[in-house]
C-alpha cells in the first residue's frame, strides 16, 4: 500500500484539546463524542478534541453487525458483566477493557483538509509509531484496518463522520486480559490471533529491559505521534 501521508506533511497547525477521561464506561464516552460532534457540527464550538480513555469491559458491534461473530453465549457473557453495544462505528465486533488505550478525535476533517483514507492511514500510524516506541516492529495488514505484528492484530480503527466530523477512533492493546477477544471472531475474521504490546514484549528476548506499559507513557506517546502525523497543536 502507498504511503498516503508522512509525519509533519501538513501545511497548517491545527489546534486540539486533550481530556483524559479516564476508566469509562463506552456508553458514556459515546454520549460525549456525539454531543461535542453535534455542537461541531452547530457550530456552537469550534475547537478539536481528542478524548483518551480505558473502558470497561465490552463488546461493540459496527455498522456491519458482528452478532453471527460472537461465539459464546449472551447468558455467559452476562455472567462476566460484560454489555454488547451497537454502535454507529464502521467495521465488526470488537471488545474493550482496561489494558486498551483508546483514542477519540472529535475533529473537522473537511475544515482541516484531512481526507478519510488519510486520516484511517494516519490513525494507523500513530498505533504503529507508538509501538516502534517498545522496539515493536508493527505494520499493516491487507486483512483489514489497523497494525499487526505478523497474524496477530495490535490495534483497531473503526470511525464514523458526520457533516465531515469524525467521532471513534483507535484502540491499542497494551497490557489488557486477552481471554474475552477469544469469545469471538474479531473484526469478522476467524483466522487471526490477538496480541499486545506486553505480550510481545514478553516472549521477545527483550524482556530484560524494563518496559513502562502505563497509562500516562501511552497517553504521552499518543499526543506525541498524533501532533507529529497531523501536524496539530495539543494543548
Amino acid at each position: 500500500m502507498p504511503e498516503r501521508i508522512v509525519p509533519g506533511s501538513f501545511k497548517k497547525k491545527h489546534l486540539a484539546i486533550f481530556q483524559d477521561l479516564g476508566v469509562l464506561e463506552y456508553k458514556k464516552a459515546l454520549e460525549l463524542q456525539i454531543r461535542i460532534q453535534q455542537e461541531k457540527i452547530d457550530k456552537i464550538i469550534e475547537e478539536d478534541y481528542l478524548f483518551f480513555v480505558e473502558h470497561q469491559c465490552v463488546f461493540t458491534l459496527g455498522r456491519r453487525g458482528g452478532k453471527e461473530n460472537l461465539t459464546v453465549s449472551k447468558k455467559f457473557l452476562s455472567a462476566q458483566n460484560i454489555d454488547i453495544i451497537q454502535t454507529n462505528r464502521g467495521g465488526n465486533i470488537t471488545y474493550h477493557c482496561p489494558g486498551q488505550a483508546v483514542m477519540y478525535p472529535v475533529i473537522d476533517l473537511e475544515k482541516n483538509k484531512i481526507g478519510v483514507k488519510d486520516f484511517v492511514y494516519g490513525l494507523e500510524e500513530i498505533m504503529k509509531l507508538t509501538a516502534n516506541d517498545y522496539d515493536i516492529n508493527a505494520d499493516r495488514n491487507k486483512k483489514n484496518n489497523g497494525i499487526w505484528v505478523g497474524n496477530a492484530k495490535l490495534g483497531s480503527v473503526g470511525i464514523a463522520i458526520k457533516r465531515g466530523i469524525s467521532m471513534h477512533g483507535l484502540a491499542l492493546n497494551i497490557n489488557p486480559d486477552l481471554e474475552p477477544f477469544s469469545w469471538i471472531n474479531p473484526c469478522g475474521l476467524s483466522d487471526i490471533s490477538i496480541t499486545s504490546i506486553g505480550k510481545e514484549k514478553a516472549q521477545s528476548k527483550s524482556m530484560g529491559k524494563n518496559y513502562d506499559f502505563s497509562m500516562d507513557r501511552i497517553k504521552n506517546s499518543f499526543i506525541k505521534h498524533f501532533s507529529s502525523v497531523f501536524d496539530y497543536i495539543i494543548r
